[in-house]
């Protein structure tokens, strides 16, 4: 396996694994006062004998009572209709894998909806593929990408994928031989996860 691809693999895994982590952080702060997960750390460790003085809080940078990052306020936990680009809708000249970055994370079950006008003389004409690996994702390789929504499936409610796999999915406009996907950035990935919690 060449060295600059395997490179680029961890990359991006300690990228996703840090991204993972500062969200677990961040739904740990925001999660819910007042979730009782069955114990009360903050009233003193369980070591401590009765004449011991209850005044002991959580270890600097833990809050025990503050509930689990699975059950905070963030974490969605039903499956979620997300429209890609939001209110841009998919479109040349967007960047989606800047969008899909803050739009993130994404989970099993989640639909994503492509919405884009029909061919006119307006209009460019739009549709969905989903690509093989990385590198094809990365050059923008349409050879053998697969077809999901044709150039008039995007209107009114949109082209439906769900995301059904635990894998990533690497997703672009397949018109002008790729152009929309390389000059018109439009192609992102997405990598679902398990939700957990419910």
């Amino acid at each position: 396996m060449d060295s600059k691809y395997v490179q680029l693999v961890m990359l991006l895994f300690v990228a996703a694994t840090l991204f993972v982590v500062s969200d677990a952080n961040r739904n740990l702060t925001n999660a819910p006062q007042n979730w009782n997960p069955g114990f009360n750390f903050s009233s003193g460790w369980p070591w401590n004998s009765p004449n011991t003085p209850q005044n002991y809080s959580s270890p600097p940078g833990f809050n025990f009572t503050a509930g689990w990052p699975w059950k905070g306020p963030n974490v969605p936990q039903s499956s979620r209709r997300i429209v890609v680009g939001d209110d841009q809708k998919w479109h040349f000249g967007f960047n989606y894998t800047d969008w899909a970055i803050k739009k993130g994370p994404f989970y099993l079950n989640d639909t994503l909806v492509f919405k884009y006008d029909p061919p006119s003389n307006t209009t460019y004409p739009h549709s969905v593929y989903q690509l093989r690996n990385y590198r094809s994702f990365m050059n923008c390789d349409l050879r053998k990408a697969k077809r999901l929504a044709s150039v008039t499936q995007g209107t009114g409610n949109g082209f439906e994928l769900v995301l059904k796999n635990k894998k990533p999915y690497y997703l672009s406009c397949g018109e002008h031989n790729g152009i929309h996907c390389k000059d018109g950035l439009m192609k992102f990935s997405v990598i679902p996860l398990i939700r957990w919690g419910y």
